[in-house]
C-alpha cells in the first residue's frame, strides 16, 4: 500500500515537474527566442494609423486662371450586414437612390451582396454615383444618417447606420472643354490618363501624409505611447503658357468651322514666334474632362492632333523652300519664268500649276502670290538640289520631334528616293509628312529672324512647400537662316495676303496690320491613291511683319466641300483668331487706317477705305477716268451717256474692290446688273432704283443671283454669305483650291497639280476647271 502511494506520488510529481519544465521552456521560447515576433504582432494590434491625402497640384493658364484643381469631395460606402440586421434596407435603398441619383437596382445589388458562405458583406463602395460627390449631396446623406441614428438610439440598437462618408479630393476642370486635350483628365480611380495630367503626374500628385499611434480596445491612444506624424506634401502648381482668352478664340473659331464644314478634325495653334511659347492649342472634336466617360467611345475627341497627327502639308510648306532659296541667293523676285507645267528628269508626267495652262511668263514673286508649283520646283529641285533642300528641311526641324511637353508626339518623314520626290517636296507633297507643331515651329523660325525655337507649354512650376518657382526659358535649337533672309521672306509672304487680286491668302488680310502668310490644300491618300474629293486645307501666317508677335496655324482635315481650299476655309479662321489675339494683347497696328463706323465693336474693315468721288452729271468716259484715278472699279447700268445717279453715293467710304454702279438711263429702261460681290446695302439700293423686288437669303455679300419675270413684275433673288465679322472683304466666288490632282506614289500616271486658286474659272483659263491643289495627302491623320 505504502509502496503504491509512493509510486503514485513520484509519478504525479514527475508529471508536474515535466509540466513545469514544458511551461518554462515555452515561456523561454515565447519571451526570449520569439519575443520580438510576438511584440511586433501585439504592437500591430495596438497600433492604428490614418492617411492624410495630399492635394494634387493645380494647373493654370499664363494669367493664373485655374484650368485644373482639386476640391474637397466625399466617397460613400455601406455595410450591408449592419443595414440588414437593423431591417433598414428598404429605407436606405430609397434614400441612396434619390440622393445619389442612381438606379434602385444598383443600390440593391450592393445592399444584397453576399459572401460565399451566405453572409452579407461588411463593406461595399458605391463607386457609381457615390464616388467623389460634392458637399451638398454629402450633407443630405449626413442628415439621413442622423435620422437613422436617432431611430436606432430610441430602440437601443446602437448608432451604427451602415452608411459611411470618407473625405477625399475630386479633380475639377473649371473651364470645361477649354484646352481639354492639353490638360487631360484624372479618372475616378485616380489614374492620370492624357495630357499634362499624365506627363507631369510625378510632380502634380504630391505625397500622402499619415499619423500612427498605439490604442487600447476602445481606440483611445495609450498614454506614453509613441506618435509618428508625417504631414502630406501637396503637388506642385504648373503654370502653362496658354492664354485662356486666346485659347477660347481659337476654339470658338474651330467650332464654327466644324458646324459649317463637318471636317474629321480641325486644329489651330497660336504661338509667340520669338520664344515659341504656345498661347493656344485647340483641337476639334473636343471633350469635357469633368465628364470624360461621355467621350469614352470617341477617342478622336481626346486626341491632340496638334502634336500627334501627320499630314502632307501642301503649299504652307513652300515657306521653307522659299526661305532656303532666298538664303542661297537663287530667288530673284523680278526674274521671270514660264508658268503652267514643268517636267522632272526621268518622269514623263509633268507637274502642273493649279491653273493648268499657267499665267504665261511671270515673275517668281507673282509665282509666290499665285502659289505656282512650277516656281517652287524650279527653285527647290533645279536650283537648290535634293541634298541642299533636305539639309534645310532638317534644319527647320522636320522629321524630328520638337520636344514639346505633351505625350504621343509624332516624328514625321521626309524621304527622297526619286527626282520626283524632291520636286514634290518643294511644295509640300508626296514624301513629306509633318505635324502641325513642327510646321508652326519652322515658320516661326522664318518669322523671328532665322532661329528655330523649341516650342513649350509649361511656363513655370511652383513648389508649395519651398515656395520656389522654376521658370522655363526659351530655347534656341539652331540658326536656320540669316536675319536678312527672314526679313525678305516676310516681305514676300506679305504679298500673298495683301495683293487682293493675285494673292491666294487675301482672305487673311487684316486692316492696319501687315500680315504674312500662305495657304495650303493637299489631297489625301485613300487606299494608296490620292482621292479627288478628300483634302486637308490650311493657312499659316504671322503678324505684324515688321516685328512678328504672333503666329497662327489653322489646319482642317476633310471639309465637306471638295472645292473649298485653304484660302476659302482656313484663311478666314486664321484672320478671326489673329485679329482677336492682336487686340487682346494690345499689339499696335502697323499703320493708321480709316475705320468703318459699325455698331459692332468687333467688326473691322480689312483694308483702308476709299472715299467715293461725285461723278453724277458727267459723261461716262469722264466718270470712268475719275474713278480709275481713285482706284475704284465701276459698272454702267443703262446705255445712256450722262451719269444720272451713282451707287454708292458720293462721299461714301468703300472697300477698294467695291464696284461703283453708274446709272445712265431712266428706271423703266434699266436692266439688272451683275451684283456678284455687292454688299447687301448696295443690292437693296440698286434693286429699289430699278423697281425690282428683292428676295434675300443669308447675309453679307452677294455670291449668287437669279432674276424671275412674271406678269410684268421682276423679282431678284440674291444669296449672300458673310466672311469674318462683317468685314469689307469681297466674297470668294469659288474655292481656294490650292491643290493638285494626285498620283500613286509608285510613279505611275499622274494628273496635273493645282494650288491655291480662288477662281476655278479664271480669265487665264476660263474653260479649264481645276480639281485640287497640292499633290497628295495622308488619309491616316493620326500617328
Amino acid at each position: 500500500m505504502i509502496k503504491r502511494m509512493k509510486l503514485r506520488t513520484l509519478t504525479l510529481g514527475g508529471l508536474i515537474t515535466l509540466l513545469f519544465l514544458f511551461l518554462i521552456f515555452h515561456l523561454y521560447k515565447t519571451q526570449i527566442v520569439e519575443g520580438a515576433k510576438w511584440l511586433e504582432l501585439a504592437e500591430k494590434r495596438w497600433s492604428t494609423s490614418e492617411t492624410f491625402q495630399a492635394k494634387r497640384g493645380t494647373i493654370t493658364d499664363r494669367d493664373g486662371n485655374v484650368l485644373a484643381m482639386d476640391a474637397l469631395a466625399y466617397n460613400v460606402s455601406i455595410n450591408p450586414r449592419v443595414i440588414h440586421e437593423h431591417g433598414m434596407q428598404d429605407k436606405v435603398t430609397d434614400a441612396l437612390t434619390s440622393i445619389l441619383e442612381v438606379s434602385k437596382d444598383y443600390i440593391q445589388g450592393h445592399l444584397n451582396a453576399k459572401r460565399d458562405d451566405g453572409s452579407y458583406f461588411a463593406n461595399r463602395e458605391l463607386r457609381q454615383g457615390g464616388w467623389q460627390i460634392e458637399k451638398e449631396k454629402a450633407d443630405l446623406l449626413r442628415a439621413f444618417s442622423d435620422e437613422l441614428k436617432k431611430e436606432l438610439s430610441d430602440k437601443k440598437l446602437g448608432s451604427d447606420t451602415g452608411i459611411y462618408l470618407s473625405e477625399t479630393y475630386e479633380r475639377l476642370y473649371p473651364r470645361h472643354e477649354l484646352a481639354s486635350q492639353i490638360i487631360g483628365y484624372i479618372s475616378l480611380d485616380g489614374e492620370n490618363k492624357i495630357g499634362m495630367e499624365s506627363t507631369f503626374n510625378d510632380i502634380l500628385e504630391g505625397q500622402d501624409g499619415y499619423i500612427s499611434y498605439q490604442k487600447d480596445g476602445q481606440r483611445v491612444q495609450i498614454v506614453g505611447s509613441d506618435v509618428e506624424y508625417v504631414a502630406p506634401k501637396d503637388g506642385q502648381t504648373i503654370q502653362l503658357t496658354l492664354d485662356g482668352e486666346i485659347q477660347n478664340y481659337a476654339e470658338i473659331a474651330l467650332r464654327n468651322v466644324v458646324e459649317k464644314y463637318s471636317p474629321k478634325s480641325a486644329t489651330a495653334i497660336v504661338a509667340n514666334p520669338k520664344t515659341m511659347e504656345i498661347l493656344a492649342m485647340a483641337n476639334m472634336p473636343e471633350f469635357n474632362p469633368n465628364e470624360y466617360w461621355k467621350s469614352a467611345d470617341n477617342y478622336a475627341a481626346m486626341y491632340n492632333h496638334a502634336v500627334g497627327s501627320l499630314y502632307e502639308p501642301g503649299s504652307t510648306f513652300k515657306i521653307a523652300t522659299l526661305a532656303a532659296a532666298i538664303e542661297e541667293g537663287v530667288f530673284d523676285p523680278t526674274e521671270e519664268y514660264q508658268s503652267g507645267s514643268i517636267k522632272v528628269a526621268g518622269d514623263p508626267t509633268p507637274i502642273n500649276d493649279h491653273n493648268r495652262v499657267g499665267w504665261g511668263k511671270i515673275s517668281f514673286l507673282e509665282g509666290l502670290k499665285y502659289s505656282s508649283n512650277v516656281a517652287f520646283v524650279k527653285l527647290g529641285y533645279e536650283r537648290l538640289g535634293g541634298e541642299k533642300l533636305r539639309e534645310y528641311f532638317t534644319n527647320f526641324g522636320f522629321a524630328q520631334k520638337t520636344g514639346i511637353e505633351v505625350p504621343n508626339e509624332a516624328v514625321g518623314t521626309i524621304r527622297f528616293q526619286y527626282p520626283r520626290d524632291i520636286a514634290a517636296a518643294t511644295f509640300g507633297q508626296g514624301v513629306v509628312l509633318v505635324t502641325p507643331i513642327q510646321q508652326i515651329a519652322a515658320v516661326a523660325a522664318v518669322a523671328n529672324g532665322g532661329e528655330l525655337m523649341k516650342p513649350y507649354l509649361v511656363k513655370s512650376v511652383t513648389d508649395p512647400v519651398t515656395k520656389t518657382t522654376t521658370v522655363t526659358e526659351p530655347t534656341v535649337v539652331r540658326r536656320v537662316i540669316s536675319e536678312g533672309t527672314s526679313k525678305l521672306a516676310g516681305e514676300y509672304l506679305e504679298q500673298v495676303v495683301s495683293d487682293l487680286e493675285k494673292g491666294t491668302g487675301r482672305n487673311a488680310y487684316i486692316e492696319g496690320y501687315r500680315v504674312a502668310g500662305k495657304t495650303g490644300t493637299a489631297q489625301k491618300v485613300v487606299n494608296n491613291q490620292y482621292a479627288s474629293d478628300k483634302f486637308v486645307v490650311s493657312f499659316i501666317g504671322y503678324a505684324p511683319v515688321e516685328d512678328p508677335q504672333l503666329i497662327v496655324y489653322v489646319i482642317i482635315d476633310e471639309p465637306n466641300d471638295p472645292l473649298a481650299g485653304g484660302g476659302a476655309v482656313a484663311a478666314p479662321v486664321f484672320r478671326e483668331i489673329m485679329l482677336k489675339s492682336l487686340r487682346k494683347l494690345e499689339i499696335a497696328p502697323s499703320y493708321e487706317v480709316t475705320q468703318n463706323h459699325s455698331d459692332d465693336e468687333d467688326a473691322a474693315p480689312t483694308v483702308a477705305m476709299i472715299k467715293v468721288p461725285d461723278v453724277t452729271g458727267m459723261k461716262g468716259a469722264l466718270a470712268k477716268e475719275k474713278l480709275k484715278v481713285t482706284g475704284l472699279k465701276h459698272e454702267f447700268i443703262g446705255d445712256g451717256v450722262i451719269i444720272e445717279q451713282q451707287i454708292p453715293a458720293a462721299g461714301s467710304l468703300v472697300h477698294p474692290s467695291q464696284s461703283i454702279y453708274l446709272v445712265t438711263e431712266q428706271q423703266e429702261k434699266l436692266v439688272v446688273p451683275d451684283l456678284i460681290g455687292a454688299s447687301l446695302r448696295d443690292a437693296v439700293e440698286i434693286t429699289a432704283l430699278l423697281g425690282v423686288k428683292l428676295k434675300i437669303e443669308g447675309s453679307g455679300y452677294v455670291y449668287e443671283q437669279q432674276l424671275i419675270e412674271d406678269k410684268g413684275t421682276r423679282t431678284l433673288t440674291v444669296k449672300l454669305k458673310p466672311l469674318v465679322e462683317s468685314d469689307y472683304v469681297q466674297p470668294v466666288q469659288s474655292s481656294d483650291s490650292d491643290s493638285q490632282q494626285g498620283e500613286e506614289q509608285s510613279g505611275q500616271e499622274q494628273t496635273s497639280t493645282e494650288e491655291d486658286s480662288d477662281n476655278p474659272a479664271s480669265e487665264d483659263n476660263a474653260d479649264e476647271q481645276p480639281t485640287s491643289d497640292d499633290e497628295g495627302g495622308n488619309d491616316s491623320a493620326q500617328a
